[in-house]
């Protein structure tokens, strides 16, 4: 097995070193998740990863191997579980805390068919969920609603707890300082499996001595026991265990097999184990992009990237502002504000992966007169879009949020592509939606919010931050964009342009392209295509989504025969149809929308998603001319 655990290892770096993926997570649970293959009959029985990102050795495992040098890649297999790749995968997660709630389901269901077949006359073979979590996603409220539930129904429902004492970011909160608390009792487990083990060679013991041996352990309990949180919800605990010793792992698996109630595994890892820049910097190697596998060095943005063009602005706003809060959910290095934690230690809060309570929390901050920048990931923000509506626009509280790798986001697949928050927010009443295109734009658009004194959102791409462009320094006007006449950027062409082409089709047909910020580099690929065709284009680049001003839209598109409005959000309920129908309403018909198609995206780079979504510039140039 050590040997096993040694060859699963250099596989994962190997291909994490080549493709990028979550790196240090997987390390961390190669002997846990042999274990559990061993112990258990997967797909017989459910295997379910929370998250789902520590699932590399479980794909080695399950029929992929040939197939994972594809990890991540566009039309390779996910980095995720991922129901259409295997029945080994019973869900496609890639968001945290749903696991319990999902094996818990998954167990009534099953129950439910046994006690059918029951009444029938028949036995049929009883199956087993694992739920595999770890300690970063117990900050997520979902978990704890389906522990609570859990125990209510006292099922087997065998719930592994990982805890690595580091999710992406530090762990948060009382929930990590409790289990590290809770590895001071690993003598209680050693004494009670010496009890079980001893008891277990008595004949007859469960008959004669069992309600003795039961009362025994109970006091055991609770002398060492006496604050299990666990224990209260109506769960047998068993830890902590060592998560890298097998045996340990695989004797006490199997004991917690044939519990008749559900039942906590508290099992210790450590993160990135078997690859020291991983072990020494876990955060760093939690998600990666290809690497150096002999010192760990990892490739940069060449230019500044919009996170970081984000985090310099803030950390200027806030050394002049002392009213400005910054919070994240469990993403401070992610969302650039790590940076500022520790330049403002006393005005950043790091929730954990809790968003819900994050927005929720910010509004109460707000209230209270203060600022607060919430930074957190457009797939992510889905999971408090309630709380925005209720906790924040319903009161106009001034919050403004950072929505980071908004639009297409390569490689993490469906559970990660920013393309909802658009359609999500757009109808809620108060709500103001940027859309920077530049980091210059990014830093106006910051700016403006932080004295805008109601709720703000600014969605951003996971991209390096396209050359600056003269138009736009102009001062920001609510409402409005920035046009860009083709003069402002043909000049700058990298492509083989002929100018004599652009002054050609200067007379001819005029096409204006609107974007949203997060696609305005394909669009501006776009435009220069067309001019090169002999297509007199400009560009409207969206700073604002919403507020719309029509007026001066509506003047601007008066003077062009046709638009394009092109959108890195998903076309139902996206700005895109929102201007057609604009511009229909006043006898405006020479109009397209390019967006995402309603449909889920899979992994692959940004131009191989885009690409597929028929938003490359050279499929959007296609159809413009077809």
């Amino acid at each position: 097995m050590p040997k096993l655990c040694d060859e699963i290892r250099k596989r994962i770096i190997e291909t994490v070193a080549k493709n990028g993926g979550h790196l240090a997570s997987n390390l961390g649970v190669v002997e846990l998740t042999l274990a559990l293959h061993r112990v258990f009959e997967s797909p017989e029985d459910a295997i379910i990863f929370d998250v789902s990102h520590q699932c590399y050795t479980h794909k080695l495992l399950t029929g992929r191997y040939k197939d994972f040098s594809s990890l991540r890649k566009h039309g390779g297999i996910s980095g995720f579980t991922r129901r259409d790749e295997s029945p080994h995968d019973y869900f496609d997660n890639g968001h945290s805390s749903t696991s319990i709630s999902q094996g818990l389901g998954l167990l009534a269901a099953w129950d439910k068919i046994e006690e059918e077949q029951r009444a029938l006359g028949r036995k049929p073979k009883s199956r087993k969920v694992v739920v595999v979590i770890g300690d970063g996603a117990l900050t997520g409220g979902l978990a704890y609603e389906a522990l609570a539930h859990a125990g209510q129904l006292s099922k087997n429902l065998i719930i592994v707890l990982n805890d690595n004492q580091m999710s992406i970011s530090p762990n948060n909160g009382a929930i990590s300082r409790y289990l590290s608390s809770l590895t001071m009792t690993g003598f209680y487990q050693r004494f009670r499996y010496f009890v079980d083990g001893i008891v277990d060679k008595i004949p007859n013991s469960k008959s004669h001595i069992g309600k003795f041996i039961y009362r025994f352990k109970r006091a055991i309990k609770g002398m060492f026991l006496s604050n299990n949180f666990f224990a209260d919800l109506g769960f047998e605990y068993v830890g902590p265990l060592d998560g890298h010793n097998i045996k340990e792992l695989e004797d006490n698996l199997r004991r917690v097999r044939r519990l008749p109630k559900p039942v906590i595994v508290h099992i210790l890892t450590k993160k990135g184990k078997g690859y020291s820049p991983a072990e020494n910097d876990p955060s760093s190697f939690h998600g990666v992009g290809p690497f150096q596998i002999s010192d760990g060095k990892m490739e940069k943005f060449d230019t500044l990237s919009f996170t970081e063009a984000f985090n310099n602005t803030l950390m200027a706003l806030a050394q002049k502002n002392n009213k400005i809060m910054a919070i994240t959910a469990a993403m401070s290095k992610g969302t650039g504000l790590d940076t500022f934690a520790r330049h403002y230690p006393d005005r950043f809060y790091d929730v954990g992966i809790a968003e819900e309570h994050a927005v929720t929390f910010a509004g109460g901050l707000a209230c209270g007169g203060m600022i607060p920048i919430v930074a957190i990931y457009s797939t992510f923000i889905q999971r408090a879009i309630d709380q925005i509506i209720h906790d924040v626009a319903l009161s106009n509280h001034h919050v403004v949020f950072m929505f980071d790798r908004a639009g297409a986001v390569p490689q993490d697949g469906e559970t990660h592509q920013g393309i909802f928050d658009i359609a999500l927010l757009r109808p809620v009443p108060n709500m103001t939606i940027l859309s920077p295109a530049t980091a210059l734009d990014l830093s106006l658009c910051l700016m403006w919010a932080v004295n805008a004194k109601r709720p703000v959102a600014i969605r951003y791409p996971k991209l390096s931050c396209p050359s600056e462009l003269a138009p736009f320094e102009g001062e920001l006007k609510e409402g409005r964009g920035v046009l860009l006449k083709n003069s402002d950027f043909a000049p700058n062409l990298s492509l083989d342009f002929d100018e004599s082409a652009a002054s050609e089709g200067s007379s001819a047909k005029k096409m204006l392209l609107v974007c949203t910020g997060g696609i305005f580099d394909e669009s501006l690929i776009a435009a220069r295509n067309l001019l090169q065709k002999g297509v007199n284009t400009d560009i409207y680049s969206l700073r604002f989504i919403k507020p719309f001003d029509e007026n001066y839209f509506l003047s601007l598109a008066k003077n062009y025969d046709e638009v394009a409005v092109i959108e890195d959000g998903v076309k139902t309920g996206g700005v895109g149809e929102y201007i057609e129908n604009l511009l229909f309403e006043h006898d405006f018909k020479n109009v397209k929308v390019f967006a995402f198609p309603e449909k889920f995206f899979g992994q692959g780079t940004r131009a191989e998603v885009l690409s597929d979504a028929g938003l490359s510039a050279r499929k959007i140039v296609a159809n413009l001319l077809a």
